[in-house]
């Protein structure tokens, strides 16, 4: 069930009215509902998976309090704790990584072994990663014993259980245990994030995206773009997935706070970072939370010296590729951002660290950083190697004719549309910014965080500002006829 449908706005009104009455009734009885209705939201889409999640819940809640429950025996504990993340992992490997292991392995070993077709459950990478920080963080103490019906809302509350943010249990798991209050004021803020979130998706995103795709799938059949087409496509998928995972990360905290709950902020206009750190910081935040304290840390970080703090950058970046899809593109897009941190971190150790920077020097590492990003968003839209490679030579020169035959982009539409895109991530405040005063999310810095160049725009309840999302609202629900699922979903 997409966020940008019909049939959930339906689900939607149907589950909050719901848990509207029974909140009024016992606050438990709410809770079961909205278990019960995340439920079917995961399950419309494939009913038997249903009850994979509720069996990952299951052992991964069961290994937490075994996990707990031998807290002051180290060998109990750590056995229960592997026990747990092998699970985690295996079930992790068998449905995501099997057929692309499988074909490694004929192709290096020229072997022939029969590749298995399996559908990938929604939201596997998402909900393991979040037990699995669950079981770590219970065998380091750092857990509370909490209710099954509080865990279970936990991992599968239908705003955050398909595409993230990756949650941690010491925000959430609180929040499930108050009773929720300031209802008419959470709906009001809620529903204006939700509604412009839905906007960037479907007016923003899913304009933009038919001139990343045409390029993409006619280079996956062996046509050769010209060099305008190759950056056409590359700029276009730059923006299609900025504003689709932007949207989504909207649409998901503005649906949590309908339910009176802040989510972590995952997005904060990452492509105004000054560099590639601190792109990360901004990008898909609560991945790089995840990745940074369950394996860079682990791994040994920064305190090994230099070159093993790069090479546990290198492997935590190849890893977080392999997170995003099972295909040689996507490790390369990991690996490639490995290799900028490392050159980030090299350079900032030549130079001393971060200073303050002109105007002129903020824009120069932007645009640089902006580059760097574009050329890797090739390999992670691309479908196959050759086809990453193609628009790859043609954005560098080395492809077909200046003129180009796609007709889609025989037009001056796509770099308006690109010159629009970009002005709007750079000079315009983001949805946590601009709803700055009610704390839209969990992270306070966030929300206080205050940038050059952007304009000043603050949202308050007003006329003048309900009319701005119900204007939002009403085109957003004039482009839902075609359906398109967010690009994120498929991880």
């Amino acid at each position: 069930m997409l966020f940008n449908s019909y049939v959930f706005l339906a689900f939607l009104g149907v589950c909050l009215g719901t848990y509207l009455l029974l909140l009024k009734l016992d606050f438990r009885l709410a809770k079961g509902w909205l278990v019960a209705a995340s439920l079917f939201f995961y399950g419309w889409w494939e009913v038997s998976y249903v009850v994979l999640l509720l069996a990952s819940i299951a052992v991964n809640y069961g290994a937490g309090l075994q996990i707990a429950k031998w807290r002051h025996r180290p060998q109990a504990r750590r056995a229960a704790l592997t026990a747990g993340v092998l699970f985690n992992l295996g079930l992790l490997g068998y449905y995501k990584y099997a057929g692309f292991l499988t074909e490694a392995v004929n192709q290096a070993a020229g072997t022939g072994f029969p590749v298995p077709h399996i559908v990938l459950p929604l939201a596997i990478s998402f909900f393991t990663f979040q037990q699995i920080a669950f079981l770590v963080d219970a065998s380091r103490g750092e857990t509370e014993s909490y209710r099954l019906l509080d865990y279970l809302l936990f991992v599968t509350f239908f705003p955050q259980l398909i595409a993230g943010p990756i949650v941690h249990h010491k925000e959430m798991l609180p929040q499930f245990t108050k009773e929720q209050r300031r209802l008419a004021r959470n709906i009001a803020i809620g529903l204006t994030i939700f509604s412009i979130g839905l906007f960037k998706k479907v007016v923003l995103a899913d304009e933009i995206a038919p001139y990343a795709d045409a390029v993409f799938n006619a280079a996956e059949g062996g046509y050769v773009p010209s060099a305008r087409e190759a950056w056409i496509a590359a700029l276009a998928y730059t923006l299609q997935i900025y504003f689709d995972f932007s949207g989504y990360s909207d649409m998901a905290v503005g649906l949590a706070r309908l339910f009176g709950i802040r989510l972590p902020i995952n997005f904060f206009s990452p492509y105004r970072a000054v560099n590639i750190i601190e792109f990360w910081r901004r990008w898909h935040i609560t991945l790089s939370r995840f990745l940074r304290d369950y394996l860079y840390i682990p791994l040994g970080g920064n305190r090994r010296g230099d070159v093993r703090r790069y090479t546990n950058l290198l492997i935590t970046m190849l890893l977080g590729g392999l997170w995003h899809g099972a295909g040689w593109t996507f490790v390369i897009w990991g690996g490639l951002h490995g290799l900028y941190l490392i050159a980030n971190h090299g350079w900032q150790a030549l130079t001393g660290g971060k200073k303050s920077l002109s105007l002129p020097a903020l824009w120069a590492g932007r645009l640089l950083t902006l580059f760097f990003v574009v050329i890797a968003w090739i390999f992670f839209r691309a479908t196959s190697l050759d086809s990453a490679l193609a628009v790859l030579a043609s954005a560098s020169g080395m492809g077909g004719t200046e003129a180009g035959t796609l007709d889609l982009l025989d037009s001056s539409r796509p770099l308006l549309l690109i010159a629009a895109g970009f002005a709007i991530c750079w000079f315009l405040p983001n949805t946590v910014q601009w709803m700055r005063a009610y704390h839209p999310v969990i992270d306070p810095t966030a929300v206080t965080e205050r940038e050059r160049g952007i304009l000043v725009l603050r949202w308050r309840v007003s006329f003048l500002w309900a009319a701005v999302a119900a204007l939002a609202a009403f085109t957003a629900l004039l482009h839902m006829s075609r359906v398109s699922p967010f690009l994120y979903f498929q991880f």
